[in-house]
Parts: C-alpha cells; sequence; structure tokens
C-alpha cells in the first residue's frame, strides 16, 4: 500500500512538473509553441545538423510553419521567445539597453567567459568598443591595416600556388589567424612552445554544440581549448609586462591602458578580450571567405565581372605591382557586392539573442521578464518577398543598394547599437584576397564543398583547390 502511495505521490509530482514547465507563468498571452521536455527543452533538435546550406534551419522552418513568426521554446535551459518578424527585431534592436540587454545562454557565457567584451553592457560595453576601435577602426584600417594585408595576402597566395593544391578553408583559416594573432600579441605560431591556434581548433569546434561537460563531448573539448588559449594568453601578458621593448601590437595598448589608475580594464578583461577577438576575426572571416571562393567558382559569370573590376583597377595604375589603395578599396563596388550576398547566404550566426528587462507587449503577445528573444537571420535573408529567388547566389540584386550598413531585412553583422564592431575589418581582408585571387591566380575546385549547418556553419571535408599563378 504504501509503495502504490509513494508511487502516485511520484507520478503526481511529475505530472505537475511537466505541467508547470509546459505552461509558463505569464503577465498576459504567451507566443505559441513547445517548451519541450523539463530542462533539456527543444535542445535536441536545436543541434541536429542540416545539410542545406540554401535554406531556413529545419527546427525554425517547421515552428514557424505551425505556429507564426513568433513562437516560444526551451534551449539549454532557458525560455526563448523565437521572432523571425523584421518589424519586432527592429524594435528590440532600438529598446538595446531599455526593455532589452544583449544576453547569451548560460552555456555559452561559459564558453567565452564571463570577462568577454560580449556580456558587458551600457558604458562599460562603450569603453571596450572603443578600445577595439583603436585596432581596427576606419583610420587605422586607412593608414595601416590595408598596408599589412595586402602584403600578408601576397606572400600566402603566392605560398598556396607553390603547394599547386590547398584547402581553402583550412589555409584561409592558418593567413587570418597569423595575421591578427601578431597584430594582438606578435605571436608567431611557428616559434611558439605551445601551439595556439591548436586550442582555438578545439575550442571552436565544439563552440555552438550541445552543452554536456563531460570528458568525451565536444562541448567539453570546447571548454578545454578555451582553457588552454587564455593561460598561453595570459603567459604572454605576464612576460610583456616584465619586458621594457616595446612590440608595436594591440597587447601595448591594453598593458598601458591596465596601467592608467582611472582605467575600468583589468588583467582578467585584457586577456579575454584577446580571445575573443582572435576567435571572432579569424574563424567567421575565414568561414565568409571560403564560401565566396566556392560561390564564385560555381558562378563563372561572377567570376568574369569580378575580373573585369580588378583588373580595370590594375589598368589604372602607373605600377601594376603596386599594392591596393584605400581609393582603389573603396572603388570596388562589384566585390562589395559579391560580398554582401555570400553573408546574406552564409548566415554564419545562427541566432542574435536579447534579454527582455520586463514583461514587452508586441503584436498580442507577452515576452515576460527575463526570457530570451533569439532573432534568426536566415528568415530575413530567405525571404523571398524581400530578396528575390532568394536561395540562388546573386550579387547583382545588391545593385545601386547602400552596401555598408545593416537594416531590418540583413542582419549579416548584426543590429542597432551592437552592429559587429569588426565588419570592415571583414570586408577589407575579403575585398583584398579576392582582388589577388582573381587577377593573380587561376584555380579550380578538386574535392570538398559539402557544407552542415550544426547550427553554425562548418565544411565537413573542406574545400580543396588546384591553384597555379597566371
Amino acid at each position: 500500500m504504501w509503495v502504490a502511495l509513494c508511487l502516485t505521490a511520484l507520478l503526481v509530482f511529475i505530472s505537475y512538473r511537466f505541467y508547470t514547465w509546459a505552461n509558463p507563468k505569464c503577465n498576459g498571452k504567451l507566443p505559441p509553441g513547445s517548451m519541450g521536455f523539463p530542462i533539456i527543452g527543444e535542445t535536441i533538435e536545436f543541434f541536429s545538423p542540416d545539410h542545406a546550406l540554401y535554406d531556413i534551419p529545419p527546427f525554425i522552418q517547421k515552428r514557424m510553419m505551425r505556429y507564426g513568426s513568433l513562437f516560444r521554446t526551451s534551449l539549454v535551459g532557458r525560455k526563448v521567445v523565437v521572432s523571425t518578424d523584421p518589424e519586432i527585431n527592429n524594435y528590440i534592436f532600438q529598446q538595446e539597453g531599455k526593455s532589452f540587454l544583449t544576453w547569451y545562454t548560460d552555456s555559452f557565457n561559459e564558453i567565452i567567459g564571463q570577462e568577454s567584451i560580449l556580456t558587458y553592457h551600457g558604458m562599460v560595453h562603450k569603453y571596450l568598443k572603443n578600445l577595439i576601435l583603436h585596432l581596427v577602426g576606419p583610420e587605422n584600417l586607412k593608414g595601416k591595416l590595408i598596408h599589412e594585408l595586402d602584403d600578408a595576402t601576397r606572400k600566402h597566395l603566392h605560398t598556396w600556388a607553390r603547394h599547386g593544391i590547398v584547402d581553402v578553408k583550412e589555409a584561409m583559416s592558418e593567413m587570418i589567424f597569423e595575421y591578427f594573432a601578431k597584430k594582438l600579441i606578435s605571436y608567431d605560431e611557428s616559434r611558439a612552445p605551445r601551439k595556439l591556434r591548436e586550442s582555438y581548433k578545439a575550442f571552436m569546434d565544439g563552440l555552438i554544440s550541445f552543452p554536456l561537460n563531460i570528458p568525451g563531448t565536444a562541448f567539453h573539448a570546447c571548454l578545454q581549448g578555451r582553457k588552454n588559449a587564455v593561460k598561453v594568453i595570459g603567459d604572454i601578458f605576464e612576460e610583456r609586462k616584465k619586458s621594457t621593448t616595446p612590440h608595436h601590437d594591440f597587447l601595448d595598448h591594453l598593458i598601458e591602458e591596465v596601467k592608467r589608475e582611472d582605467t575600468i580594464l583589468n588583467e582578467a578583461n585584457a586577456v579575454n578580450l584577446v580571445f575573443v577577438l582572435l576567435f571572432a576575426t579569424y574563424e567567421t572571416t575565414s568561414v565568409a571567405m571560403t564560401l565566396a571562393i566556392k560561390f564564385i567558382s560555381d558562378h563563372p559569370k561572377v567570376q568574369a565581372e569580378l575580373v573585369k573590376e580588378h583588373e580595370a583597377i590594375l589598368r589604372s595604375r602607373d605600377n601594376e605591382e603596386s599594392e591596393i589603395t584605400w581609393q582603389e578599396y573603396k572603388s570596388m563596388t562589384f566585390t562589395h557586392m559579391v560580398i554582401n550576398e555570400t553573408v546574406r547566404l552564409a548566415n554564419i550566426v545562427p541566432g542574435i539573442f536579447r534579454k527582455a528587462l520586463e514583461d514587452i507587449q508586441v503584436k498580442g503577445y507577452t515576452i515576460p521578464k527575463d526570457w530570451l528573444v533569439m532573432m534568426v537571420p536566415s528568415v530575413l535573408h530567405l525571404n523571398p518577398s524581400t530578396y528575390d529567388d532568394p536561395l540562388a547566389f546573386n550579387p547583382w540584386r545588391w545593385e545601386g543598394k547602400e552596401l555598408h550598413v545593416g537594416s531590418k531585412t540583413f542582419m549579416a553583422f548584426g543590429g542597432g547599437v551592437r552592429l559587429c564592431v569588426g565588419a570592415d575589418f571583414a570586408k577589407l581582408v575579403m575585398a583584398i584576397i579576392l582582388h589577388y585571387f582573381v587577377t593573380k591566380y587561376r584555380w579550380k575546385v578538386t574535392k570538398g564543398g559539402d557544407i552542415i549547418r550544426k547550427p553554425g556553419l562548418v565544411f565537413p571535408n573542406g574545400l580543396h583547390i588546384e591553384i597555379s599563378a597566371r
């Protein structure tokens, strides 16, 4: 009898927990949707690999068809409202720091670190953003970085042609990592006893993975990769503090900031800032650049138009072998159309998160306080009402349009006050690489090019090309 009573009580308790989980409290009407299983929610389905590059993720698509452009779910233990409505998304961006704050899931914060620039708001975020602009702001891009990137690109592409066959994804990652690691902390992988890039590889492999922290999982390897990378950067920071020799890199600037009496920057912030900048720059840019090469290889008319634009630049010079000038870069209209079209289809960031600071009323529904809102760029970028034949790679669709700002329907570099601070750097890198690719080299894809979303963009077998000098 007691056993039966205990089992009945347990069953009632479990049923109650399932009911309260599936029907969260709300001072209004919640968006439709499902919360999945307690704690786990719908996380497993969200992280399931998807082999379709040119479409909205099935997880989102299925729920949009069932519930509409605004629906609720639960991911990695957090209650989430997913918005695929451009008007709502724009409203949320405009309310940054008022009704909403940039936010991430607990598991993502664990990965990037609590001292990351991504976790700060208000004046602290503005201060850290200005520090980054010291490195990748317009003045430094124009005065210094364009020359360094030109030189680095020439050297690496020459090496690729000497090897004959390269994996574009791996080679792009190596090139951008090498340049930016030197720019940040004067790091040279070939001379370092502890390999920083290996730690980043482990980190990136599990960055967007199911958050199960046990040995053998991608998430655990990701945390270990972050730990090792931060240790290497921290050791360099400590060695640099004792040095009297200037290195003329970003770390020198950070150390001077830490020493200031009125600073809000401490050593942990500085180390984590370097860590986040390196991963955000080299991985996202290398993925976008690899995808651009794939698209151009698949579309001869696009390649021909790029060749036409860049050969015109060569003909306008007194010396064809001169490096790219800022004026030439700004004149690369079709190149920037290719870049925009690439990142529109790439949708490298699967979701942009904000946290509601109060109950928010939108279109007859309530987003409860402390819930997360996830905006999905791919839905906007692949909307046939905005982009004619949206799954097609068509740079000409950008003709006559503003190429350097975000909008309600173009969020490849974020939106609102949190627009990606490194966007101009990424575009400059891509434009310089494309310039030399189409004017100095011939190439053809030999294997690879398959793409998986999980939900981030991955090239499981790379993109291998045969490349030679013209």
